[in-house]
Protein backbone atom coordinates (compact mmCIF):
# COMPACT_ATOMS: atom_id res chain seq x y z
CA UNK A 1 0.00 0.00 0.00
CA UNK A 2 1.00 3.85 -0.89
CA UNK A 3 1.98 6.29 1.38
CA UNK A 4 -0.86 8.42 -0.56
CA UNK A 5 -3.22 5.70 0.05
CA UNK A 6 -2.65 5.62 3.84
CA UNK A 7 -3.14 9.35 3.74
CA UNK A 8 -6.25 9.26 1.75
CA UNK A 9 -7.69 6.02 4.60
CA UNK A 10 -6.99 8.47 7.79
CA UNK A 11 -8.08 11.08 6.08
CA UNK A 12 -11.50 8.79 5.47
CA UNK A 13 -11.11 7.95 9.21
CA UNK A 14 -10.65 11.02 11.02
CA UNK A 15 -13.50 12.57 8.82
CA UNK A 16 -16.01 9.84 9.74
CA UNK A 17 -14.93 10.07 13.33
CA UNK A 18 -15.80 13.73 13.20
CA UNK A 19 -18.76 13.56 11.45
CA UNK A 20 -20.02 11.54 14.72
CA UNK A 21 -18.82 13.81 17.19
CA UNK A 22 -20.91 16.09 15.44
CA UNK A 23 -24.01 13.97 14.90
CA UNK A 24 -23.42 13.11 19.18
CA UNK A 25 -23.44 16.97 19.87
CA UNK A 26 -26.69 17.86 17.78
CA UNK A 27 -28.68 15.13 19.61
CA UNK A 28 -31.71 16.33 21.01
CA UNK A 29 -32.28 13.85 23.54
CA UNK A 30 -31.01 9.94 25.11
CA UNK A 31 -32.97 8.10 22.50
CA UNK A 32 -31.56 9.93 19.16
CA UNK A 33 -27.65 9.66 21.11
CA UNK A 34 -28.42 5.87 21.69
CA UNK A 35 -29.86 5.56 18.15
CA UNK A 36 -26.01 6.81 16.91
CA UNK A 37 -24.25 5.12 18.93
CA UNK A 38 -25.69 1.62 17.87
CA UNK A 39 -26.52 2.05 14.37
CA UNK A 40 -23.87 4.96 12.85
CA UNK A 41 -20.95 3.80 14.18
CA UNK A 42 -20.80 1.48 11.63
CA UNK A 43 -19.61 4.85 9.93
CA UNK A 44 -15.62 3.91 11.40
CA UNK A 45 -15.65 -0.32 11.29
CA UNK A 46 -18.55 -2.69 9.67
CA UNK A 47 -20.31 -5.06 11.95
CA UNK A 48 -23.47 -6.89 12.33
CA UNK A 49 -25.32 -6.44 15.67
CA UNK A 50 -24.43 -4.24 18.22
CA UNK A 51 -26.24 -3.30 21.58
CA UNK A 52 -26.09 -0.10 24.12
CA UNK A 53 -26.03 -1.71 28.07
CA UNK A 54 -26.40 0.61 30.68
CA UNK A 55 -25.15 -0.05 34.04
CA UNK A 56 -28.71 -0.82 36.39
CA UNK A 57 -30.89 -0.39 33.42
CA UNK A 58 -30.14 -3.27 31.04
CA UNK A 59 -30.11 -3.30 27.06
CA UNK A 60 -31.21 0.37 26.13
CA UNK A 61 -30.46 0.10 22.52
CA UNK A 62 -30.35 -2.53 19.71
CA UNK A 63 -29.30 -2.36 15.99
CA UNK A 64 -31.91 -1.62 13.73
CA UNK A 65 -34.62 -1.69 16.46
CA UNK A 66 -36.36 1.32 17.17
CA UNK A 67 -38.05 -0.34 20.58
CA UNK A 68 -36.23 -2.70 22.84
CA UNK A 69 -38.50 -5.49 24.21
CA UNK A 70 -37.64 -5.88 27.63
CA UNK A 71 -38.98 -9.39 27.99
CA UNK A 72 -37.82 -10.44 24.70
CA UNK A 73 -35.25 -13.67 25.31
CA UNK A 74 -32.67 -11.98 23.29
CA UNK A 75 -32.59 -9.12 25.33
CA UNK A 76 -32.75 -10.86 28.55
CA UNK A 77 -30.04 -13.33 27.48
CA UNK A 78 -27.99 -10.62 26.07
CA UNK A 79 -28.32 -8.24 29.51
CA UNK A 80 -27.51 -11.33 31.44
CA UNK A 81 -24.20 -11.61 30.11
CA UNK A 82 -23.42 -7.77 30.25
CA UNK A 83 -24.28 -8.39 34.07
CA UNK A 84 -21.94 -10.82 34.23
CA UNK A 85 -19.06 -9.40 32.65
CA UNK A 86 -19.46 -6.00 34.63
CA UNK A 87 -20.01 -8.11 37.78
CA UNK A 88 -16.51 -10.07 37.41
CA UNK A 89 -14.93 -7.16 36.72
CA UNK A 90 -13.25 -8.43 33.08
CA UNK A 91 -15.16 -5.49 31.14
CA UNK A 92 -13.10 -2.74 32.72
CA UNK A 93 -11.31 -1.86 29.62
CA UNK A 94 -11.85 -2.59 25.69
CA UNK A 95 -11.42 -6.34 24.85
CA UNK A 96 -11.94 -8.80 22.11
CA UNK A 97 -14.20 -10.93 24.01
CA UNK A 98 -13.40 -14.92 24.80
CA UNK A 99 -15.37 -17.83 25.77
CA UNK A 100 -13.36 -17.42 29.15
CA UNK A 101 -15.02 -14.48 29.81
CA UNK A 102 -18.40 -15.89 29.78
CA UNK A 103 -20.48 -18.23 31.61
CA UNK A 104 -20.85 -21.58 30.41
CA UNK A 105 -24.17 -21.62 29.89
CA UNK A 106 -23.90 -18.19 27.58
CA UNK A 107 -21.06 -19.78 25.63
CA UNK A 108 -23.46 -22.70 24.82
CA UNK A 109 -25.83 -19.71 23.31
CA UNK A 110 -23.30 -17.41 21.88
CA UNK A 111 -23.84 -19.19 18.35
CA UNK A 112 -27.90 -18.93 18.20
CA UNK A 113 -27.63 -14.70 19.35
CA UNK A 114 -24.59 -13.21 18.10
CA UNK A 115 -21.98 -13.61 15.42
CA UNK A 116 -18.66 -15.36 16.46
CA UNK A 117 -16.11 -12.36 17.25
CA UNK A 118 -17.12 -9.24 19.59
CA UNK A 119 -15.99 -6.10 20.94
CA UNK A 120 -16.15 -4.75 24.11
CA UNK A 121 -16.04 -1.00 24.88
CA UNK A 122 -16.84 0.54 28.29
CA UNK A 123 -18.37 3.81 28.36
CA UNK A 124 -17.70 6.37 31.47
CA UNK A 125 -20.59 7.40 33.80
CA UNK A 126 -21.58 10.96 33.51
CA UNK A 127 -22.82 11.81 36.62
CA UNK A 128 -26.58 10.36 37.77
CA UNK A 129 -28.46 10.40 34.53
CA UNK A 130 -25.96 8.60 32.97
CA UNK A 131 -24.08 5.70 35.40
CA UNK A 132 -21.75 4.15 32.79
CA UNK A 133 -22.16 0.74 30.60
CA UNK A 134 -20.55 -0.55 27.12
CA UNK A 135 -21.13 -1.05 24.13
CA UNK A 136 -21.21 -4.37 22.25
CA UNK A 137 -20.02 -5.10 18.57
CA UNK A 138 -20.02 -8.11 16.92
CA UNK A 139 -19.20 -9.34 13.65
CA UNK A 140 -18.05 -12.64 11.95
CA UNK A 141 -14.68 -11.37 10.76
CA UNK A 142 -11.77 -10.78 13.72
CA UNK A 143 -11.39 -7.45 15.22
CA UNK A 144 -7.85 -5.38 15.01
CA UNK A 145 -6.16 -3.61 16.90
CA UNK A 146 -6.42 0.00 15.32
CA UNK A 147 -9.90 -0.77 14.66
CA UNK A 148 -10.77 -1.32 18.60
CA UNK A 149 -8.18 1.81 19.36
CA UNK A 150 -10.21 4.24 17.02
CA UNK A 151 -13.81 2.35 18.31
CA UNK A 152 -12.63 3.48 22.09
CA UNK A 153 -11.88 7.05 21.28
CA UNK A 154 -15.46 7.53 19.55
CA UNK A 155 -16.62 6.22 23.03
CA UNK A 156 -15.35 8.84 25.08
CA UNK A 157 -16.20 11.46 22.44
CA UNK A 158 -19.87 10.33 22.42
CA UNK A 159 -19.41 10.24 26.79
CA UNK A 160 -17.82 13.60 26.19
CA UNK A 161 -20.94 14.94 24.15
CA UNK A 162 -23.35 13.73 26.40
CA UNK A 163 -21.65 15.12 29.38
CA UNK A 164 -21.79 18.65 27.56
CA UNK A 165 -25.18 18.44 26.23
CA UNK A 166 -26.35 17.54 30.17
CA UNK A 167 -24.03 20.36 31.36
CA UNK A 168 -25.55 23.15 28.79
CA UNK A 169 -28.84 22.34 30.21
CA UNK A 170 -28.64 22.57 33.70
CA UNK A 171 -26.38 25.39 32.65
CA UNK A 172 -29.39 27.00 31.68
CA UNK A 173 -31.50 26.34 34.06
CA UNK A 174 -29.05 28.10 36.71
CA UNK A 175 -29.36 31.04 35.19
CA UNK A 176 -33.13 31.09 34.86
CA UNK A 177 -33.65 30.64 38.23
CA UNK A 178 -31.37 33.70 38.66
CA UNK A 179 -27.72 32.36 39.91
CA UNK A 180 -25.69 33.76 37.48
CA UNK A 181 -27.02 37.30 36.71
CA UNK A 182 -29.19 40.04 38.47
CA UNK A 183 -32.73 38.98 36.92
CA UNK A 184 -34.62 36.56 39.00
CA UNK A 185 -37.63 35.04 38.69
CA UNK A 186 -40.99 35.95 40.64
CA UNK A 187 -41.68 33.40 43.64
CA UNK A 188 -44.33 31.73 41.46
CA UNK A 189 -42.20 31.30 38.88
CA UNK A 190 -39.63 29.75 40.91
CA UNK A 191 -42.20 27.30 42.18
CA UNK A 192 -42.92 26.70 38.77
CA UNK A 193 -39.56 25.92 37.87
CA UNK A 194 -38.95 23.84 40.91
CA UNK A 195 -41.89 21.78 39.89
CA UNK A 196 -40.44 21.39 36.62
CA UNK A 197 -37.39 20.33 37.70
CA UNK A 198 -39.02 17.68 40.29
CA UNK A 199 -40.93 16.21 37.39
CA UNK A 200 -38.27 14.96 35.69
CA UNK A 201 -36.84 13.20 38.41
CA UNK A 202 -36.18 9.74 37.82
CA UNK A 203 -37.86 7.32 40.35
CA UNK A 204 -38.88 3.66 39.71
CA UNK A 205 -41.87 2.71 38.04
CA UNK A 206 -43.64 0.46 40.25
CA UNK A 207 -46.57 -1.91 39.48
CA UNK A 208 -48.81 -4.27 42.07
CA UNK A 209 -50.45 -7.45 41.46
CA UNK A 210 -51.60 -10.15 43.14
CA UNK A 211 -49.50 -12.86 44.76
CA UNK A 212 -49.64 -16.09 45.84
CA UNK A 213 -46.71 -18.47 47.26
CA UNK A 214 -46.76 -22.04 45.60
CA UNK A 215 -44.75 -25.05 45.05
CA UNK A 216 -41.26 -24.55 43.28
CA UNK A 217 -41.48 -28.29 41.60
CA UNK A 218 -44.69 -29.81 42.78
CA UNK A 219 -45.70 -33.33 41.19
CA UNK A 220 -48.98 -33.22 40.08
CA UNK A 221 -51.40 -36.52 41.71
CA UNK A 222 -53.47 -37.69 38.76
CA UNK A 223 -56.37 -40.51 38.60
CA UNK A 224 -55.09 -43.55 37.26
CA UNK A 225 -58.75 -44.93 36.02
CA UNK A 226 -61.47 -44.28 35.95
CA UNK A 227 -63.54 -44.36 39.06
CA UNK A 228 -65.10 -43.16 42.27
CA UNK A 229 -62.77 -41.95 45.23
CA UNK A 230 -63.91 -44.33 48.25
CA UNK A 231 -61.87 -42.50 50.55
CA UNK A 232 -58.90 -40.52 51.48
CA UNK A 233 -56.06 -41.57 53.99
CA UNK A 234 -54.66 -38.62 54.28
CA UNK A 235 -55.24 -34.99 55.32
CA UNK A 236 -54.35 -31.46 53.36
CA UNK A 237 -50.71 -30.07 54.48
CA UNK A 238 -50.00 -33.35 56.04
CA UNK A 239 -46.41 -34.82 55.53
CA UNK A 240 -46.29 -38.43 53.60
CA UNK A 241 -43.23 -40.46 52.03
CA UNK A 242 -42.52 -42.14 48.95
CA UNK A 243 -45.36 -45.27 48.33
CA UNK A 244 -47.54 -43.79 51.65
CA UNK A 245 -50.98 -44.10 50.04
CA UNK A 246 -52.76 -41.16 49.25
CA UNK A 247 -56.62 -42.08 48.37
CA UNK A 248 -58.20 -45.45 47.07
CA UNK A 249 -61.23 -45.95 44.77
CA UNK A 250 -64.16 -47.93 45.52
CA UNK A 251 -63.36 -51.55 44.21
CA UNK A 252 -66.88 -52.66 43.71
CA UNK A 253 -67.44 -52.09 40.27
CA UNK A 254 -63.49 -53.60 39.28
CA UNK A 255 -64.07 -56.30 41.51
CA UNK A 256 -67.57 -57.59 40.23
CA UNK A 257 -65.95 -57.18 36.78
CA UNK A 258 -63.05 -59.20 37.71
CA UNK A 259 -64.99 -61.69 39.45
CA UNK A 260 -67.00 -62.10 36.26
CA UNK A 261 -63.86 -62.15 34.03
CA UNK A 262 -62.43 -65.34 36.15
CA UNK A 263 -65.67 -67.05 36.27
CA UNK A 264 -66.34 -66.70 31.99
CA UNK A 265 -62.35 -67.70 31.85
CA UNK A 266 -63.04 -70.69 33.87
CA UNK A 267 -66.14 -71.46 32.06
CA UNK A 268 -63.55 -71.65 28.61
CA UNK A 269 -61.00 -73.64 29.57
CA UNK A 270 -63.43 -76.55 30.89
CA UNK A 271 -65.04 -76.23 27.23
CA UNK A 272 -61.91 -76.05 25.76
CA UNK A 273 -60.56 -78.84 27.81
CA UNK A 274 -64.07 -80.73 26.83
CA UNK A 275 -63.22 -80.29 23.28
CA UNK A 276 -59.68 -81.33 23.44
CA UNK A 277 -60.49 -84.85 24.33
CA UNK A 278 -63.49 -84.78 21.68
CA UNK A 279 -61.16 -83.94 18.97
CA UNK A 280 -59.15 -87.53 19.04
CA UNK A 281 -62.48 -88.75 17.54
CA UNK A 282 -64.15 -85.92 16.33
CA UNK A 283 -63.02 -84.01 13.65
CA UNK A 284 -65.46 -81.37 13.52
CA UNK A 285 -64.16 -80.69 17.66
CA UNK A 286 -60.88 -80.27 16.05
CA UNK A 287 -62.26 -77.67 13.92
CA UNK A 288 -63.54 -75.85 17.10
CA UNK A 289 -60.32 -75.80 19.20
CA UNK A 290 -58.25 -72.62 17.69
CA UNK A 291 -61.54 -70.93 18.39
CA UNK A 292 -61.67 -71.66 21.74
CA UNK A 293 -57.82 -71.14 22.27
CA UNK A 294 -58.14 -67.99 21.38
CA UNK A 295 -61.41 -67.10 23.35
CA UNK A 296 -59.28 -68.50 26.61
CA UNK A 297 -56.59 -66.08 25.66
CA UNK A 298 -58.72 -63.11 25.00
CA UNK A 299 -60.20 -63.65 29.02
CA UNK A 300 -56.94 -64.21 30.45
CA UNK A 301 -55.99 -60.87 29.26
CA UNK A 302 -59.30 -59.25 30.29
CA UNK A 303 -58.72 -60.90 33.78
CA UNK A 304 -54.79 -59.43 33.51
CA UNK A 305 -56.15 -55.88 32.70
CA UNK A 306 -59.09 -55.90 35.64
CA UNK A 307 -56.26 -57.36 38.08
CA UNK A 308 -54.10 -54.34 37.22
CA UNK A 309 -56.96 -51.78 37.68
CA UNK A 310 -57.52 -53.18 40.86
CA UNK A 311 -54.13 -53.12 41.89
CA UNK A 312 -54.19 -49.55 40.94
CA UNK A 313 -57.42 -48.53 43.14
CA UNK A 314 -54.55 -47.20 45.49
CA UNK A 315 -52.88 -44.06 44.65
CA UNK A 316 -49.94 -44.07 46.80
CA UNK A 317 -47.12 -40.80 47.04
CA UNK A 318 -44.87 -40.65 44.37
CA UNK A 319 -42.05 -39.01 46.32
CA UNK A 320 -41.50 -37.51 49.72
CA UNK A 321 -43.21 -34.09 50.53
CA UNK A 322 -46.49 -32.11 51.36
CA UNK A 323 -49.72 -33.24 50.09
CA UNK A 324 -51.96 -30.32 48.97
CA UNK A 325 -56.00 -30.57 47.56
CA UNK A 326 -59.11 -29.01 48.80
CA UNK A 327 -61.70 -30.09 51.49
CA UNK A 328 -61.31 -34.06 51.75
CA UNK A 329 -65.21 -33.83 52.12
CA UNK A 330 -65.13 -32.70 48.44
CA UNK A 331 -63.43 -36.11 47.15
CA UNK A 332 -65.18 -38.83 48.91
CA UNK A 333 -67.51 -40.78 46.46
CA UNK A 334 -67.02 -38.24 43.77
CA UNK A 335 -66.86 -39.66 40.42
CA UNK A 336 -62.88 -38.51 38.14
CA UNK A 337 -61.60 -39.58 35.02
CA UNK A 338 -58.40 -40.83 33.60
CA UNK A 339 -56.11 -38.07 33.95
CA UNK A 340 -57.83 -35.61 36.30
CA UNK A 341 -56.10 -33.69 38.86
CA UNK A 342 -56.71 -34.87 42.51
CA UNK A 343 -53.91 -33.65 44.53
CA UNK A 344 -50.55 -31.96 44.36
CA UNK A 345 -47.46 -33.27 46.32
CA UNK A 346 -44.65 -30.80 46.94
CA UNK A 347 -41.32 -30.64 48.50
CA UNK A 348 -41.64 -29.04 51.81
CA UNK A 349 -39.76 -25.54 51.64
CA UNK A 350 -39.37 -25.23 47.92
CA UNK A 351 -41.63 -22.54 47.23
CA UNK A 352 -41.72 -19.62 44.58
CA UNK A 353 -43.92 -16.23 44.09
CA UNK A 354 -46.81 -16.13 41.54
CA UNK A 355 -48.30 -13.12 40.35
CA UNK A 356 -50.99 -12.20 37.90
CA UNK A 357 -50.13 -8.40 36.02
CA UNK A 358 -53.40 -7.69 34.50
CA UNK A 359 -52.89 -6.11 30.82
CA UNK A 360 -53.17 -2.45 31.99
CA UNK A 361 -50.49 -2.60 34.48
CA UNK A 362 -48.04 -4.63 31.54
CA UNK A 363 -44.85 -2.64 31.88
CA UNK A 364 -41.29 -3.87 30.65
CA UNK A 365 -39.76 -5.83 33.55
CA UNK A 366 -36.79 -7.42 33.24
CA UNK A 367 -35.56 -10.67 34.28
CA UNK A 368 -33.68 -10.29 37.87
CA UNK A 369 -35.65 -7.29 38.77
CA UNK A 370 -36.94 -6.87 42.56
CA UNK A 371 -40.26 -8.33 43.55
CA UNK A 372 -41.31 -7.43 46.86
CA UNK A 373 -44.22 -9.79 48.49
CA UNK A 374 -46.71 -8.45 51.39
CA UNK A 375 -48.33 -11.22 52.61
CA UNK A 376 -52.01 -11.00 54.05
CA UNK A 377 -50.94 -12.77 57.17
CA UNK A 378 -48.14 -10.70 57.63
CA UNK A 379 -48.14 -7.32 55.79
CA UNK A 380 -45.25 -5.94 58.26
CA UNK A 381 -42.64 -8.66 57.39
CA UNK A 382 -42.50 -8.36 53.01
CA UNK A 383 -40.89 -11.51 51.46
CA UNK A 384 -38.09 -10.49 49.17
CA UNK A 385 -37.46 -12.13 45.74
CA UNK A 386 -36.25 -11.59 42.15
CA UNK A 387 -38.22 -11.83 38.87
CA UNK A 388 -38.01 -15.16 36.75
CA UNK A 389 -40.23 -15.18 34.25
CA UNK A 390 -43.13 -13.17 32.67
CA UNK A 391 -45.77 -15.33 30.68
CA UNK A 392 -46.03 -14.24 26.94
CA UNK A 393 -49.51 -13.84 26.48
CA UNK A 394 -53.07 -13.09 29.00
CA UNK A 395 -54.27 -16.72 30.52
CA UNK A 396 -57.31 -16.55 31.45
CA UNK A 397 -58.27 -16.64 35.50
CA UNK A 398 -61.52 -18.48 37.45
CA UNK A 399 -62.35 -14.70 38.02
CA UNK A 400 -63.04 -14.28 34.47
CA UNK A 401 -60.54 -11.47 33.50
CA UNK A 402 -57.38 -11.76 31.94
CA UNK A 403 -53.54 -11.33 33.28
CA UNK A 404 -49.77 -12.42 32.45
CA UNK A 405 -48.35 -14.86 35.35
CA UNK A 406 -45.58 -13.92 36.53
CA UNK A 407 -42.70 -16.12 38.26
CA UNK A 408 -40.54 -15.12 40.86
CA UNK A 409 -37.69 -16.87 42.61
CA UNK A 410 -37.29 -16.11 46.46
CA UNK A 411 -34.07 -14.42 47.38
CA UNK A 412 -33.60 -16.93 50.21
CA UNK A 413 -35.01 -19.84 52.45
CA UNK A 414 -38.00 -17.60 54.28
CA UNK A 415 -39.84 -19.20 57.46
CA UNK A 416 -42.42 -16.84 56.86
CA UNK A 417 -43.37 -17.86 52.90
CA UNK A 418 -45.25 -20.95 53.20
CA UNK A 419 -47.15 -22.35 50.65
CA UNK A 420 -51.02 -21.42 49.69
CA UNK A 421 -50.33 -17.73 51.76
CA UNK A 422 -51.45 -14.72 49.41
CA UNK A 423 -50.92 -11.49 49.25
CA UNK A 424 -49.74 -8.27 47.06
CA UNK A 425 -46.88 -8.01 45.25
CA UNK A 426 -44.74 -4.75 44.15
CA UNK A 427 -42.77 -5.48 40.57
CA UNK A 428 -40.46 -3.07 39.68
CA UNK A 429 -39.41 -2.02 36.49
CA UNK A 430 -37.22 0.92 34.47
CA UNK A 431 -36.66 4.29 35.62
CA UNK A 432 -39.21 7.23 34.67
CA UNK A 433 -39.84 10.31 35.52
CA UNK A 434 -41.99 11.40 38.09
CA UNK A 435 -44.33 12.93 35.81
CA UNK A 436 -45.09 9.57 34.23
CA UNK A 437 -45.20 7.88 36.90
CA UNK A 438 -47.69 10.09 38.99
CA UNK A 439 -50.33 10.76 35.35
CA UNK A 440 -49.35 7.23 34.24
CA UNK A 441 -52.40 5.42 34.87
CA UNK A 442 -55.02 8.55 35.12
CA UNK A 443 -54.05 9.02 31.50
CA UNK A 444 -54.75 5.55 30.85
CA UNK A 445 -58.04 5.78 32.42
CA UNK A 446 -59.01 9.01 30.48
CA UNK A 447 -57.92 7.45 27.54
CA UNK A 448 -60.40 4.58 27.89
CA UNK A 449 -62.84 6.56 29.04
CA UNK A 450 -62.64 8.95 26.04
CA UNK A 451 -62.19 6.36 23.64
CA UNK A 452 -59.09 7.75 21.83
Amino acid sequence: MTQGTETTMDAHVLASLLHLGRRARQAQDQAELRFVLVNETHGLAPYRQAALWIKGGGIAALSGVVSVEANAPYVQWLGGVCRHLEETGSAAAPRLLQADDLRQRDVAEWGDWLPSEALWLPLPAVGPSFPGGALLLARDDPWTGPEAALLAEWAEMWAAAYALRQGSRLGRLKALLGGGGRRRLSPPLLVLAALAVLAVVPVRLTVLAPAEIVPLDPFIVRSPLDGVIDHLTVVPNQRVRADEPLFEFDRTTIGNKLLVAEKTLETVRAEYRQRAQQALFDEASKAQLAVLRGQVAEKELEVEYLRKLDGRSIMAAPRDGVVLFDDPAEWIGRPVVTGERVMVVAVEGEVEVEAWLSPANAVDLEQGAPVTVYLNADPLSPVSAHLRSVAHEAARRPDGTYAYRVRATLAQAQAAARTGLKGTAKLEGEKVPLVYWVLRRPLADARAWLGV
